[in-house]
Parts: structure tokens; C-alpha cells; sequence
């Protein structure tokens, strides 16, 4: 019986040809990692594009619809699974977070991009044939040129993801030109970075605003501008989340998930818990245990 989440790094998958990247169509991945349809979380990008199948996938223990023409994209730590209705196919790409470094002056690209915003419901499109057709053509240029031994294969093969990101960003309809390079966007992401690292000590809104250097209503108002929630929903998502994570690890008890998350009463926690998702820590561990099969 498997009581935690594993994490998965690149050099995992035998498709591992090509220094920081592997890409697949998904029919073969999908058949070749079965052990991916359970739980897992990855330490690396990826992203996947299915031109037919039907089932679900769960990103951050949210649910959305498999269907042709759908696009996921996922940060590293996240987690997700799969459960298929009929025959998955398509493209995946997974690649490093060090897979542009090299390649791209700016380090923060990726931070403009809602599709990798860390958001699971940023990171669900579903794209019209139009925009789909052009975004095929890419995947099928990126696995053309991983079989081949082209002169500057691998720049190539970079330009063509982030073409694919652009198309996908576009057809997405999501709205960040304006507030791509400003600097309220600046704060909201290094809000985000620090909500992922302080998350278990800093539990209030007017602590990030300190260490931004900023205004707790400031804070809470360009939260709500960016993204339409208030800070403290933020943090707290936050801390909801990684408590999902934990209560997968049937070794951990409640108490000992309390502890981790820095609650110095573990009946406080359950109410914090139930309070927002209307089940206490046990029910959705036992719900995700007949979910799964574990």
C-alpha cells in the first residue's frame, strides 16, 4: 500500500533523451506510466495536450474534464492525477526549471504566464481548432526534431515551446497584458513565492505586508484586483492545500499534520479544516482513500 505522494524528477522516464526535456505523444505515455494515473507530484514543468480521450483530471485535488482540444500545465509541487473514460491522446512535454536558463535573459518569464501561475484553474484551456491546429503543428515539429540530430536541434526545439506557451496563453483568454509588468503584478508574485515558503509559520496578511514592504490594505487590494481573492484567501488556500497533501500519507495521524502546519491546538486545525471544506481532515482522507483505491 502506497501512503504518500511520490515525487517524480525528469531523469525518471526512459523517454529521458534530450538534456532537460522529455517529449511524447500521450497515448504512449499514458499505456508506458500507468503508475501516473495515482496521485503524484513532479519536480519538474508539464504540460499536455489531448486531441481525444475522456475521463478527469485532478490538479491540486481539483477536478476538471478530460476532452479533445483541452490543455493542462503544471508547476513543479503540484499535485495531480488521471482517471480515463476513453482512450487518451495527444502531446506531454515535461521539461526542467532549469530547461531555459541558458536560453532566456529573463528569469521570470514564466511568472507572465498564467498558464503557470500555480493556479489549477488558470492552467485548464480548452483551445479552438484554429489556435489547436496551430499548436499541433508544434508538438509534431518538437518530436520531429528530437529523432534527428539537426544543427542547433535543441534551441529549436525550445523556440517551439515557447511558441506553444504563447499560442496557449493566447487562446486561453486570459487577461495579463496589463498588469504583466507592473508593479503590483511584481508584488502579487512575490507574495506567492513567499505564501510557498512561510506558509506553515506566517499565517496573516499583515506579516507578508511587512516583509513586502507594504500596507496590509494595499496588499489585500491588489490581491483582489490580480485575482479577485483577498490575501488571507490566499494564505489560507495555501495552507488548506499542503494539509491535503499531507493527509494522503497514511503514516502521518492528524495530530502529527497539525503539528507540520504549525497548529499549536490540533482540535483548532479540524475546525479550520471543516470550516473550509465542509469535511473534517479523517472524511477527506478516507473520500481520497475510496477515490484512489488506495
Amino acid at each position: 500500500m502506497r501512503t504518500e505522494i511520490p515525487i517524480y524528477d525528469i531523469n525518471n522516464f526512459r523517454e529521458y533523451k534530450t538534456q532537460g526535456i522529455v517529449a511524447s505523444r500521450f497515448g504512449h505515455y499514458a499505456k508506458t506510466h500507468a503508475h501516473l494515473h495515482s496521485p503524484h507530484r513532479h519536480s519538474f514543468y508539464h504540460l499536455v495536450f489531448f486531441s481525444q480521450g475522456s475521463g478527469q483530471h485532478h490538479i491540486d485535488f481539483k477536478q476538471f474534464e478530460v476532452k479533445p482540444l483541452s490543455m493542462y500545465f503544471m508547476i513543479p509541487g503540484q499535485v495531480h492525477s488521471w482517471s480515463f473514460d476513453a482512450e487518451p491522446d495527444g502531446y506531454i512535454i515535461n521539461f526542467s526549471k532549469d530547461y531555459f536558463s541558458s536560453f532566456l535573459s529573463n528569469n521570470s518569464y514564466f511568472e507572465n504566464l498564467s498558464l503557470f501561475s500555480g493556479i489549477a484553474e488558470q492552467q485548464v484551456i480548452s483551445v479552438d481548432e484554429e489556435s489547436a491546429a496551430a499548436i499541433m503543428d508544434s508538438f509534431e515539429e518538437i518530436l520531429k526534431e528530437g529523432a534527428s540530430n539537426g544543427l542547433l536541434r535543441d534551441d529549436l526545439v525550445r523556440s517551439l515551446l515557447l511558441q506553444i506557451f504563447i499560442k496557449a496563453e493566447r487562446a486561453s483568454g486570459h487577461k495579463i497584458e496589463a498588469t504583466a509588468n507592473s508593479y503590483n503584478h511584481t508584488i502579487f508574485r512575490n507574495f506567492q513565492k513567499l505564501i510557498a515558503e512561510h506558509y506553515r509559520t506566517l499565517k496573516l496578511p499583515k506579516e507578508y505586508a511587512a516583509l513586502l514592504y507594504i500596507t496590509p490594505n494595499h496588499l489585500n487590494a491588489l490581491c483582489k484586483d490580480i485575482i479577485g481573492a483577498s490575501a488571507g484567501e490566499l494564505i489560507r488556500e495555501q495552507v488548506i492545500l499542503e494539509a491535503k497533501r499531507l493527509l494522503i500519507n497514511l503514516d502521518l495521524s492528524i495530530a502529527e499534520i497539525s503539528d507540520k502546519l504549525n497548529f499549536n491546538d490540533h482540535s483548532y486545525f479540524i475546525k479550520f479544516f471543516k470550516k473550509h471544506q465542509g469535511l473534517t481532515p479523517e472524511k477527506f482522507r478516507k473520500s481520497n482513500i475510496l477515490q484512489h483505491g488506495k
